[in-house]
């Protein structure tokens, strides 16, 4: 893999370089650039990297050779090197050229937010799948910037080799063998996919429903599974510190189970190479039947975080699923009065802490409440010879009454619908002209 060509040292300090321009999403006022800087300096704290000034250029126009002007690149160069820092950071995507003019003009290493965030999901990623996905992603990202890192693939080819005929330029060598690893991943990757689609028709199968929770990177949704689920789950206060969709049991005594789902967190600006990725470990939110939108609170930027939210849950169509916000980190949001007008202007929204166990377990209730609202009554009378099925009801179904009679046994169960059509048990429900119905009534008045 990329390790030696891709890899970004965590020796020494970076100095960050952004810009404040109408021509670049995400930088058009200075208060997005200070948010998308303020963001970057996470992602480089997540890498373990140090960090030292931020240099922000205002201009009207781009240079297309190295975006600021060369100038003022300069004196950032100087002053970046007076301060120790052996690399520059730029707060956007640069091409292939413009990577190679900053560091000839600069002389120093030079990397972009899209590298930086390849790079962490490179190290966080658990599951073959995500790991296949981002390696294809850093290729795709490298392959139009070869000559701007300027590596030499061909000594490494990794089983996926090529030989090249004598006089064939270095550069194109290793154009060619890139391809052919991005090809091989690919391949890879539709096996891969193809073994998680079996097992996703398997969770299908089984009786459960589910809840994901969703949101925007290092919103706490890791910390809030924890305590729902009463489990361990990796909990940083680092971005992207879980990639891979994690599956937990809400409540076990439930009847079918309620599956909690701890998802990859949201970015802005997230690179177009890591899109299809992103999308492929988010497929889990389609699976849920509830999405839990989870928003840290405390974050001045939280309204923009709730728009890239709404924005990637649109891409992957479930706007048309019910959500409910959870607004986290309440501790550190404590004037009551915006507290009111905070869930006034948020419908279905909660303000918890992860922390307060009267938070916790009245989301709790609410989102078990929720499922267990929507299920449906069902009366049924099963023959005492019947016993496979009394021991489907008793095992998949909740039992809200059991009345004894002489042939058999009366039940009133609660099920969601699709789940009660999967019980093959259709053929014992109590039709209105049913004899026994009246007698079934009659027990339950008296009990």
């Amino acid at each position: 893999m990329l390790d030696n060509e891709f890899h970004i040292s965590r020796e020494g300090q970076a100095t960050l370089v952004s810009i404040v321009t109408h021509r670049l999403e995400e930088h058009t006022s200075e208060v997005e650039t200070e948010r998308s800087l303020k963001e970057l300096q996470e992602l480089l704290r997540t890498l373990g990297i140090k960090y030292g000034s931020s240099f922000v250029q205002k201009r009207k126009t781009i240079d297309t050779a190295t975006i600021i002007g060369s100038g003022k690149l300069m004196d950032i160069a100087q002053k970046a090197k007076e301060e120790g820092s052996s690399l520059l950071v730029f707060d956007f995507e640069l091409t292939a050229s413009q990577i190679r003019n900053i560091k000839k003009l600069t002389k120093l290493s030079v990397v972009d937010r899209c590298h930086i965030i390849l790079e962490i999901f490179a190290e966080h990623a658990r599951t073959k799948e995500a790991k296949i996905q981002i390696e294809i992603s850093r290729l795709q990202y490298l392959l139009p910037r070869l000559s701007g890192f300027w590596t030499h693939l061909s000594r490494q080819k990794g089983g996926v080799g090529v030989k090249g005929g004598e006089g064939e330029q270095q550069i194109e060598l290793d154009r060619r063998i890139v391809r052919q690893r991005i090809e091989f991943y690919k391949k890879e990757l539709k096996q891969v996919i193809k073994a998680r689609q079996q097992q996703k028709k398997k969770r299908q199968n089984m009786s459960t429903v589910t809840a994901a929770l969703v949101g925007y990177t290092n919103a706490g949704k890791s910390s809030l599974m924890n305590r729902l689920c009463r489990v361990n789950i990796l909990e940083e206060d680092k971005l992207f510190a879980t990639l891979d969709s994690t599956y937990r049991v809400l409540n076990p005594d439930t009847k079918p189970n309620m599956i909690l789902i701890d998802t990859v967190g949201f970015i802005s600006n997230l690179p177009n190479t890591l899109l299809e990725g992103f999308k492929t470990t988010m497929e889990s939110a389609l699976e849920a039947d509830l999405i839990i939108n989870v928003v840290d609170i405390s974050d001045p930027n939280y309204k923009k975080h709730l728009e890239v939210t709404k924005s990637v849950l649109d891409e992957l169509g479930v706007k048309d699923k019910e959500q409910i916000t959870v607004f986290n980190k309440k501790d550190n949001f404590t004037d009551p009065f915006q507290r009111k007008i905070l869930l006034r202007s948020y419908p279905n929204s909660f303000l918890v802490s992860s922390f307060d166990k009267e938070d916790i377990d009245e989301l709790r209730k609410f989102i078990l409440d929720h499922f267990l609202n929507k299920q449906n009554h069902y009366d049924l009378f099963i023959p005492y010879e019947e016993g496979h099925v009394h021991s489907i009801l008793m095992g998949k179904s909740n039992i809200i009454k059991s009345l004894s009679h002489e042939k058999g046994i009366f039940y009133r169960i609660k099920l969601p619908a699709f789940i009660f059509e999967k019980l093959g048990v259709k053929d014992f429900v109590l039709s209105p002209t049913d004899p026994l119905r009246e007698e079934f009534y009659e027990g339950i008045e008296k009990d």
